[in-house]
């Protein structure tokens, strides 16, 4: 496979053959993320980081912002999928945020579709006729999934909408900002068809997607590792009133030092029992207690949500999702 872009001088094999046991306590699994991001902080030129203000991408914020501030570079902009069936208080985190750390947020939408939505004042679940979408969108919709109704169902956790509000807004965006790596916090344990993943993993085909690389710190981390990473080290070390030895709170109102969520870098979902956050409309709590308390190694980290099949993760993966 040649190289793409041509300047960009990193090992598509890193990582391959390794799990979660390659690298045995949290401070590999840190030393490791960082080495990732200091790379692809040097090699690409416009890189970009997805934040979809999930524990995992802001994990992977965070180690951004770390490595950037160590080592003089510049911070790269957020690139957040709205996909328009957001929870209001997750666009609320993304917002406080993105202000606290002083980040770009660029927000990728499929544009085409919104208007329609808004337009005729749909709500999730109507239906879409497809021919009232512009050529990219029944281009994507006839040529590349091949689906033949004449309408679908405006939800992102289905085969058409999930493609055309993430993919389709994601790639378009990649292409209108010649983003050439984009640093996303994928895992290896989260799902089969991310196993397989590298470190620096290619995206090369234009006929399917802008060809750029994917930058992936923190393969190596399971569901409880990005927990002990946020209750040790990024919220003791980003809250200056939070205990510096790290603090597991407890329960929804279990905050150190008269603290509130709004102080604390991990959004108020996962302290009211979601694991997940996908969408609104799809996606349920897993259980009463903060998310780092359920067990998470007998449950599924995405139990809550409408969308958790293999064969659809690996289709999306295949058109240009993460």
């Amino acid at each position: 496979m040649s190289e793409f872009p041509e300047y960009v001088d990193v090992s598509y094999t890193d990582g391959e053959g390794e799990s979660a046991a390659d690298y045995p306590a949290i401070e590999d699994k840190i030393e490791k993320a960082i080495e990732v991001v200091a790379t692809g902080l040097e090699e690409y030129e416009n890189p970009a980081i997805m934040w979809t203000g999930g524990k995992d991408s802001t994990l992977t914020l965070y180690f951004v912002k770390e490595v950037a501030e160590q080592y003089g570079y510049d911070l790269p902009p957020a690139v957040f999928i709205d996909h328009y069936q957001h929870f209001d208080e997750l666009l609320e985190f993304v917002d406080r945020w993105a202000e606290e750390w002083d980040l770009e947020v660029i927000f990728a939408r499929n544009e085409d579709v919104g208007a329609y939505v808004e337009e005729h004042g749909l709500e999730p679940g109507d239906d879409i006729p497809v021919e009232e979408l512009d050529e990219n969108n029944r281009r994507h919709i006839r040529e590349i999934l091949e689906y033949e109704e004449d309408t679908f169902p405006f939800l992102l956790d289905t085969y058409v909408g999930n493609h055309l509000l993430k993919t389709v807004a994601l790639n378009n965006t990649l292409e209108e900002h010649g983003i050439d790596g984009i640093i996303s916090g994928i895992r290896w344990d989260e799902q089969e068809a991310r196993a397989e993943e590298t470190f620096f993993s290619p995206r090369h085909d234009p006929d399917i997607y802008p060809p750029h690389d994917r930058i992936q710190p923190i393969l190596q981390f399971d569901e409880a590792d990005v927990w002990d990473a946020f209750w040790y080290y990024v919220v003791p070390e980003t809250v200056s009133e939070y205990p510096d030895d790290g603090y597991v709170p407890q329960d929804y109102d279990d905050l150190p030092n008269d603290l509130t969520h709004e102080d604390i870098p991990v959004s108020p979902k996962y302290f009211a029992g979601f694991r997940s956050l996908g969408s609104e409309i799809s996606t349920e709590k897993s259980d009463e207690a903060p998310a780092w308390l359920q067990d998470l190694e007998n449950t599924t980290e995405r139990a809550g949500r409408a969308q958790d099949k293999e064969d659809l993760m690996e289709r999306l993966r295949d058109l240009g999702y993460m």
